[in-house]
C-alpha cells in the first residue's frame, strides 16, 4: 500500500497527548493489569435524565432532521444569553453576540484561522490545553509561551511581555479555572489583562470552560465579560461538556465581541453544518433547567478532592487544593520528570495520571489527576500509588 506524506504542518505535531497516555495504557492492560484511568477529564458521572428526555423528544421532529444553521438555532443563542445574564449579570445579543459550537475545543481550534496571519504571534499562558499553540500554528502563527508557576499563583507575568511583543500579538490566550493546574484568576488580573488587550489591540480568548466546576459559592469563578471594556476585545468559549456531564454530546459555545463572534462563524460556515438541533434543543433544556444538577456534581467532586489532596500529601507530595476543575496539580518527586514518574506510576500501578510537560514546557516536575472516578476506585488508585 502507497504510504503518503503527511503535510508538513501535520507531521510535525508531537503525539497528542492522550492518544499516547491511551497507547501506553492499552500495552500496560494488555498484560492483565486492572487499568484505573485519572487521566482524560472526562466526567464519569451521567448525564442528567432530563436532558436526554429532551434530546429523545426533539429527535422526533422532522424539521430537525435536516441541516442545521452554523450560527445555531436561535433559541439556544438565547438561552446561552439568559444563561450568561443570569450566572455573570452578562448581557449578550443573541443574534450577534453568539455562536454555536461543536463543542469548546472545535470552536478553540478553528478561531485562529479567521484571525491569525502567518508570522502573526499568539501569547499562551502555560501550562496549557495543547490546542492553543496546534491551532496557532495551523493558521500560520507563532506561539510565546508565558509560563504559569507557583510563584505567580498560576497567572501570567503581563509586565514580562516586552512592549515589541505586545505590538507582534494578535491573540492572547487564557484559561480559568485552568486546565491543568485547577488556578483560579482573580478579578484584579482580568482587569489588567482587559487594559492591557485594549491598550495594545490584542484580540483576548478567554477559555471559560471550567467556572461552574467551583467549590465554594463565595469564590465563584468570573467571566472575562464582567471586566468593563472587555466586550471591545475579547471573545469567551464555554461548553455544555464538564458542567452537565455532556462531553460526548459536542456542544458549546463562543460569545462576545461581534466582530470576533462573526469571524469564528465564518470560518464555520465553510466548514462544517452545526449541531444536531436536536443536541441543541437539548442544551436548551440544561441551560434553563440545569444549575441543581450541576450543584450536585460539585458536591461530589468536592469530596472527591478532599479525599484525595490530603492522600496525596500524606505520601510525600506536593499537591495543591484547587478551588475549581475536577483536577489535581502535583508535584513530581524530587529528581524524576513528569514522562519518567507517570510511566513509573502506570506500569507498576495500573494507574493513569497525566504527565505536566504534555500542557507545555512549564509543566515539567509536575502531573495532573482527574477526579473522574468513584470514591471506591479513587482510594483505591491512592492506595496502590502509596505502595510504589
Amino acid at each position: 500500500m502507497t504510504q503518503f506524506r503527511l503535510a508538513d504542518r501535520v507531521a510535525k505535531l508531537p503525539p497528542y497527548l492522550f492518544a499516547e497516555i491511551d497507547r501506553l495504557k492499552a500495552e500496560v492492560k494488555s498484560q492483565g493489569m486492572d487499568i484505573i484511568s485519572l487521566g482524560i477529564g472526562d466526567p464519569d458521572l451521567p448525564t442528567p435524565d432530563f436532558i436526554i428526555e429532551a434530546l429523545h423528544a426533539s429527535a422526533k421532529k422532522p424539521e430537525n432532521h435536516q441541516y442545521p444553521s452554523y450560527t445555531g438555532l436561535l433559541s439556544f443563542r438565547k438561552a446561552v444569553a439568559d444563561w450568561y445574564k443570569t450566572r455573570f449579570g452578562v448581557d449578550l445579543d443573541p443574534d450577534n453576540e453568539v455562536v454555536s459550537l461543536i463543542g469548546s475545543k472545535e470552536g478553540i481550534a478553528h478561531f485562529p484561522l479567521a484571525f491569525i496571519n502567518p508570522g502573526d504571534l499568539a501569547l499562551i499562558a502555560s501550562p496549557n490545553y495543547p490546542v492553543y499553540p496546534v491551532a496557532t500554528g495551523f493558521a500560520g502563527g507563532e506561539s510565546l509561551t508565558l509560563p504559569l508557576t507557583p510563584d505567580n499563583d498560576f497567572l501570567p507575568d503581563l509586565d514580562a511581555v516586552s512592549d515589541a511583543q505586545w505590538d507582534r500579538a494578535k491573540i492572547i490566550f487564557v484559561n480559568y479555572p485552568n486546565n491543568p493546574t485547577g488556578a483560579t484568576a482573580p478579578r484584579e488580573f482580568y482587569e489588567k489583562l482587559v487594559k492591557k488587550a485594549r491598550d495594545t489591540g490584542t484580540i483576548l480568548v478567554s477559555d471559560a470552560a471550567y467556572t461552574e466546576m467551583y467549590f465554594d459559592d463565595a469564590k465563584k469563578p468570573l467571566s472575562i465579560f464582567e471586566i468593563p471594556g472587555a466586550k471591545d476585545v475579547a471573545i469567551e468559549f464555554h461548553s455544555l461538556s464538564k458542567t452537565y456531564n455532556m462531553t460526548g454530546w459536542r456542544i458549546g459555545m463562543a460569545v462576545g465581541n461581534e466582530s470576533l463572534v462573526k469571524g469564528l462563524g465564518k470560518i464555520k460556515e465553510n466548514v462544517d453544518s452545526g449541531i444536531f438541533q436536536a443536541v441543541q434543543e437539548a442544551g436548551v433544556a440544561a441551560l434553563t433547567q440545569g444549575e441543581p444538577y450541576a450543584a450536585s456534581f460539585r458536591a461530589i467532586y468536592k469530596k472527591r478532592r478532599d479525599i484525595a489532596v490530603p492522600a496525596l500529601r500524606k505520601m510525600g507530595l506536593d499537591c495543591r487544593t484547587p478551588d475549581a476543575s475536577f483536577y489535581l496539580w502535583c508535584r513530581v518527586p524530587a529528581g524524576e520528570t513528569s514522562a519518567g514518574f507517570v510511566s513509573r506510576v502506570l506500569k507498576n500501578t495500573g494507574v493513569v495520571v497525566t504527565p505536566g510537560n504534555g500542557f507545555g514546557a512549564p509543566g515539567e516536575g509536575f502531573f495532573r489527576i482527574a477526579l473522574t472516578v468513584g470514591i471506591e476506585r479513587l482510594e483505591e488508585a491512592l492506595s496502590r500509588i502509596a505502595s510504589l
